[in-house]
């Protein structure tokens, strides 16, 4: 659209002038209205603020004005948005005032309907805590007893989003803002590249089914090339995908048009095709391979933190690993949780939609897992589910996490309006794609320091509300804070809704849970349940 914007602007200003001097003098006139417009075509190329009108100069300021318009039209036209629903209107605007460095508070009073059945909220102390008493860079040691790297990583944190699927200008920007901010930059599955290191920030390695950039020719895990990757100072810790929430079970998607030379060459694989990762690991066949694994790539990687990420799916399976971990003596350093609401540029609707269970029962069932067989003490859980807001996180830790991922926040902080082009190779602001015209809008420089602003806004924020709590530290976040809106007359805390279990309740066959007592007896170190399951349900 830029160059489009330049021609038609030399054609407007020739036919201009061609018809001023052979045809009537008055054609001079349009000149009063065509120097403006062309004016303010090119600041809009040549401005750093905003990706939209640098790719699409004049056209993209109708995003704006309708913008403007929008409060209005949703005051006067349009029922409340309640937030239930991906990243509302509430959320984006949240975001994009924290990015900027605006003001983030709200006129009015609550914009939410407080007897909805999804409303949830946070008790208050009478004997809350001034914030400046507080921590305001609260940090969680990663790593447990064979560690010899432990990681002091900040509570929130940019969940894994490739370079492929985002472009070279997003992830310079991401991991800019990581090193800004002190924060970690997860590099998603597709591999690193130059734009992950180049900035500085620190890095979570994340190994996919696909193991790109640690792969041999025929697609499985090298552990000479991931010694090599895991060597380097910038990666902090790895973490290996089991599955991701946006589709769990199903591999991941890069369409051919972004499966460019470069990325090829970091992958590991064959420009301009289609690239779907399998939706299952070669490297191991069953709990006990999985954890082998884990402690391979410890010590390949001289000690660095190694964890997994799965959405939850059949509970015996999990469960699975918690056995493997107390036979072997071999545990991960960190688990992270990611829901069934996960986000995504490309999955098939289905999965999106109907496949993994939501974040806030997967990340309640993973703690209680852990703490029942006694090995939450030494694993941190990190929560990966639309983490948007302080409250987000204050919910998250309150549901036993430890720390939090953000993948769809840190995007609209980079400027991301939700265009939906995602799997297409056409986002209009240069986020997720690999046109050069259009990833030329996205200036580093400029949001690089808008996802640092996201970041130490929004951790405030957090602690603001641990202060408001009452709260001196993260740690003493419990269950017992939230309260969830069950039925228009009923209220239930997190502690009804999500019970607690036993430390240790899980080792002891007469201590066991009653909800746990099936998934347990489908479980088993040496298997992962998927077929068993049906065959022991139907007896």
């Amino acid at each position: 659209m830029r160059s489009i914007f330049i021609w038609f602007s030399v054609v407007a200003i020739a036919m201009l002038s061609l018809l001023s001097y052979f045809v009537h003098p008055a054609f001079l006139v349009l000149f009063v209205f065509a120097f403006p417009l062309l004016a303010i075509g090119i600041f809009d190329m040549i401005q750093k603020k905003h990706a939209i009108t640098r790719n699409f100069p004049l056209l993209g300021r109708s995003r704006y004005i309708l913008e403007w318009f929008r409060p209005k039209i949703y005051q006067y036209f349009v029922e409340p948005d309640y937030d239930g629903r991906p990243f509302s209107r509430i959320n984006r605007s949240l975001v994009y005032s924290r990015a900027k460095n605006e003001l983030a508070t709200a006129p009015f009073g609550t914009q939410l309907n407080v007897y909805d059945e999804s409303y949830e909220w946070m008790n208050h102390s009478i004997a809350a805590i001034e914030p400046d008493q507080l921590d305001h860079d609260p940090r969680v040691l990663i790593g447990g007893p064979d560690c010899k790297q432990k990681y002091n990583a900040s509570i929130l944190n940019v969940s894994a989003m490739s370079f492929g699927s985002l472009s070279k200008n997003a992830i310079l920007a991401l991991n800019g803002g990581a090193k800004i901010g002190n924060f970690a930059h997860n590099t998603g599955e597709g591999g690193i590249s130059d734009y992950h290191n180049e900035p500085g920030g620190d890095l979570i390695y994340q190994v996919g089914t696909g193991y790109f950039g640690c792969r041999t020719k025929d697609g499985n895990f090298s552990p000479e090339l991931f010694k090599e990757k895991a060597a380097k100072e910038n990666i902090k810790m790895i973490e290996i995908k089991l599955s991701q929430g946006a589709k769990p079970g199903h591999g991941g998607i890069l369409p051919a048009k972004k499966a460019t030379l470069e990325i090829a060459k970091i992958r590991n694989i064959e420009p301009w095709k289609d690239v779907l990762s399998p939706p299952y690991h070669k490297a191991f066949q069953n709990p006990v391979g999985l954890l082998k694994l884990v402690q391979l790539m410890r010590d390949l990687s001289d000690g660095k933190p190694i964890g997994f990420k799965l959405c939850i799916g059949h509970k015996a399976e999990f469960l699975s690993i918690c056995k493997a971990m107390v036979k072997t003596g071999i545990k991960p350093d960190f688990i992270t949780i990611d829901g069934g609401e996960g986000g995504t540029g490309a999955a098939p609707v289905e999965f999106s939609n109907s496949v993994g269970m939501p974040y806030k029962d997967g990340l309640t069932f993973a703690y209680n897992a852990l703490e029942g067989f006694g090995l939450k003490e030494h694993i941190k859980i990190i929560a990966a589910g639309k983490i948007v807001s302080g409250f987000d996180i204050f919910r998250a830790l309150a549901l036993g996490a430890d720390a939090c991922n953000s993948a769809r926040a840190m995007m609209m902080a980079l400027g991301c309006i939700q265009a939906l082009e995602c799997n297409k190779n056409t986002c209009p602001v240069g986020v997720a794609t690999q046109d050069e015209s259009l990833v030329k809008g996205l200036v580093v420089s400029d949001k690089k320091v808008r996802v640092a602003n996201y970041h130490k806004e929004t951790v405030n924020s957090f602690i603001e509300l641990m202060g408001a709590s009452g709260v001196t530290h993260p740690d003493l976040i419990n269950r017992s804070y939230i309260y969830s809106r069950v039925s228009p007359d009923k209220v239930e805390r997190y502690d009804e809704l999500y019970p607690y279990v036993t430390k240790g309740c899980l080792l002891n066959e007469a201590t066991i849970p009653k909800d746990f007592k099936l998934h347990m007896e489908l479980s088993d170190e040496d298997v992962f349940m998927k077929h068993a399951i049906i065959e022991k349900l139907h007896i």
